[in-house]
C-alpha cells in the first residue's frame, strides 16, 4: 500500500483501500485527517491520523464497512458504537487513552472514534520482541508483575462503571515511553445493562480464543470475572513465555479453556514465587465465582512483588533493548519527568558531506515536500509540517550525505516548524547539530551556522537555561559584530535578546547598558516610529523606574 503523503492541493482528496473498502476522500468533520493504518481488529481498523484544528496527533477507530451489510446491521453498529464512545470516555484513568471525538455520518457507511495516539511499546514485543514467529520469551517477574498490576488499577476503574473488556490481550496493552501501561480497545467491552447481549449477539463470540474465559466460550453471561480470567492468561504468559493453551483447532483450544487445567507455573519456570503462582492459577479456575472476589483482591496479592519507591531496576535479562521499563512508576512513584536533556542530535546519516547530484525522482519528491511544509505553515499546522519534512529527510541523507544542502534545508525546516510549534525539547538538538553541519560546510561565520546557534541559544532560554543561553548569544554577537556591523539586524536582535534576559535575570545595570546604546543606534537607522525602536523606547522607560534598584543612577 502506498502511503505516500499527497501534495498540498491534493490534501483531503485521497483514496485509500483497507481489506477491499475505502477511507474517506477528504478529512472527517473537515478536520480529522488519515495518514497510515496502525493495526486490525476484529471491530475495524486503526489508523494514525492528524487533528487540524489542535495540530495533534490522533488515533482514529474505523469501523469495518464490511461488517454492515443491511440497514438493520448499521442499525445496531451505530447504537454499539456510540456506546462504545460513550463508556469508554466515562473510564477516567491515565492508563486508557482519551476519547476526543465520536463521528457519526447520516448514511451509517462510516463510523469513527477518535483517540489519544499513545506512542508505546505493545506487549507483545516484549513476550516476542521477534514476531509472532519466535519463541517467546519470559520477563522478569518484577516486570510482569508491575504490568499486571497496572492493568489491574485501570480494570477496577473500569469495573466500577461498570465496563467489561472482554478482549483483554499482549496486543491491547502498551507500554507508554515512561513505562505507564495503557489498555486499549475497551469498544468491544459493554456496560452491564439488560439490552447488551441484543447488542452483542451478532454470530460469534467477542473475544480471543487463547484468553477467553470459559464462560465466554460458552456464551454465557460475562462478568468482571471474565477478565480476571483472561490477565491470569497474560500473567501465565509473561512469566511463563507460553500461552496457557495452545491447539491449533480452534474448537480444541475452546474445549481445554472450559475442561483442561493449566500447567502450574514453577513447573515451568521454578523460580516463580509460590503465591504469585497461587494467584495465576486462581484467576484461571473455571468457574467464575471460584476466582478472585474483584481485581482489587489481585493488585493486593501482586503488591507484595512490586518494586518498593527507591528500589534500583532489576537487570532485565530477557528484555530486548530499548522497551521502556514498566517497573518504574512503582520505583519513583509521582517522579517529575526525567530531564530534558536536550542531547546531541544525531542526524539520519553521519556520512560526509559530499556533494552529489540530485536524482530526478529525489528532486520531486523535494519539490512537493516543500509545497506541502509551506502550506503546512501557513496553516500554522506546525506538528504535521515537521513531519512531513521528517518523513523526506532520512532517505534524502541517505541518498546524498547529511551535510548535503538539501538535507540541511530539511533539516532547517523540521527544527523551525518544532520551535514555532512549542517543541523545544526537539528543536534545540536539531539547531545545534544544523550549527555544526553549516559550520562545516559553509564556515563557522557563516548566516546559517550563526542563525541555528542563536536559535538553538534561544531555545536554552525559553526552557530557563539562562546562563548557558546568555552565553551562546555573547558568543554569536561577538562574530556577529566582528563580520558585520552593530547594528545589521542580526546584531540588533541579539542586543536585544541579551537585554531583555539580563532584565529577566534581575541583572538590569547590564540590561541597560545594552539598551541605551541600542536605542540610540535604532533611533538613528530606523527611527522612532518603528515597532522594534517602540519596544525598546518602553523597556528603557520601565528599567529608568528603578524597580530593581538604583540601575539607572
Amino acid at each position: 500500500m502506498d502511503h505516500k503523503r499527497p501534495a498540498p492541493g491534493e490534501r483531503g482528496r485521497r483514496v485509500r483501500t483497507l481489506d477491499g473498502g475505502t477511507v474517506p476522500d477528504r478529512p472527517i468533520s473537515g478536520r480529522y485527517e488519515l495518514l497510515e493504518p496502525i493495526s486490525h481488529g476484529g471491530m475495524g481498523e486503526v489508523w494514525r491520523g492528524y487533528d487540524a484544528v489542535l495540530d495533534r496527533p490522533i488515533a482514529v477507530k474505523l469501523i469495518r464497512r464490511q461488517s454492515v451489510t443491511s440497514p438493520a446491521l448499521a442499525e445496531e453498529f451505530a447504537k454499539r458504537f456510540k456506546r462504545e464512545a460513550r463508556v469508554t470516555a466515562r473510564i477516567r484513568h491515565p492508563g486508557v487513552p482519551q476519547v476526543y471525538d465520536a463521528v457519526l455520518d447520516d448514511t451509517y457507511e462510516n463510523l469513527y472514534l477518535v483517540m489519544e495516539l499513545v506512542d508505546g511499546v505493545p506487549l507483545t514485543a516484549y513476550i516476542r520482541p521477534g514476531g509472532q514467529e519466535q519463541q517467546a520469551k519470559p520477563l522478569p517477574v518484577s516486570w510482569a508483575v508491575a504490568v499486571a498490576a497496572q492493568v489491574a488499577t485501570v480494570l477496577s476503574w473500569a469495573h466500577e462503571v461498570p465496563v467489561i473488556h472482554r478482549d483483554l490481550k499482549p496486543s491491547n496493552v502498551l507500554v507508554a515511553r515512561d513505562g505507564t501501561v495503557k489498555v486499549l480497545d475497551f469498544g468491544i467491552a459493554a456496560m452491564l445493562r439488560t439490552d447488551v447481549t441484543k447488542l452483542t449477539a451478532t454470530g460469534s463470540p467477542i473475544g480471543t480464543y487463547q484468553y477467553m474465559s470459559p464462560e465466554q466460550v460458552r456464551g454465557g453471561q460475562i462478568t468482571p470475572r471474565a477478565d480476571l480470567y483472561a490477565l491470569g492468561c497474560v500473567l501465565h504468559e509473561l512469566l511463563s513465555g507460553r500461552l496457557v493453551f495452545t491447539e491449533d483447532s480452534e474448537f480444541l483450544l475452546m474445549y481445554r479453556h472450559v475442561n483442561d487445567e493449566p500447567t502450574p507455573l514453577r513447573k515451568l519456570r521454578p523460580d516463580v514465587p509460590v503465591d504469585l503462582e497461587a494467584l495465576v492459577l486462581h484467576l484461571l479456575r473455571k468457574v467464575p465465582e471460584e476466582r478472585p472476589a474483584d481485581i482489587q483482591e489481585v493488585y493486593e496479592r501482586l503488591r507484595p512483588h512490586l518494586p518498593s519507591p527507591g528500589e534500583r531496576p532489576a537487570p532485565p535479562e530477557t528484555v530486548p533493548a530499548q522497551v521502556p521499563d514498566p517497573t518504574g512508576i512503582f520505583r519513583q512513584p509521582y517522579a517529575p519527568r526525567p530531564r530534558g536533556s536536550a542531547g546531541r542530535f544525531r542526524p539520519e546519516n553521519s556520512s560526509a558531506g559530499v556533494p552529489a547530484p540530485l536524482p530526478d525522482a529525489l528532486r520531486e519528491q523535494l519539490k512537493a515536500v516543500h509545497e506541502h511544509y509551506g502550506a503546512l505553515m501557513e496553516e500554522e499546522r506546525y506538528s504535521q509540517a515537521a513531519e512531513v519534512v521528517g518523513e523526506l529527510t532520512g532517505p534524502a541523507a541517505r541518498a546524498l550525505g547529511s551535510d548535503n544542502k538539501a538535507v540541511l534545508g530539511l533539516r532547517l525546516r523540521r527544527a523551525v516548524s518544532r520551535l514555532l510549534g512549542g517543541d523545544l525539547r526537539a528543536a534545540l538538538p536539531e539547531f545545534e547539530a544544523l550549527a555544526d553541519a553549516y559550520a562545516r560546510t559553509l564556515g563557522p561565520t557563516s548566516r546559517q551556522a550563526l542563525d541555528c546557534r542563536a536559535q538553538a541559544a534561544r531555545c536554552r532560554a525559553e526552557m530557563g537555561e539562562v546562563t548557558d543561553a546568555l552565553a551562546a548569544l555573547w558568543d554569536v554577537l561577538d562574530v556577529v559584530r566582528s563580520v558585520d556591523s552593530d547594528v545589521s539586524e542580526e546584531a540588533v536582535v541579539l542586543r536585544r535578546d541579551i537585554a531583555m534576559l539580563l532584565l529577566a535575570q534581575g541583572r538590569a545595570a547590564e540590561a541597560l547598558q545594552l539598551l541605551e546604546p541600542l536605542h540610540q543606534d535604532l533611533l538613528l537607522v530606523l527611527g522612532p516610529d518603528d515597532e522594534l525602536t517602540a519596544e525598546i523606547t518602553e523597556t528603557l522607560a520601565v528599567v529608568r523606574l528603578g524597580l530593581d534598584g538604583p540601575a539607572s543612577g
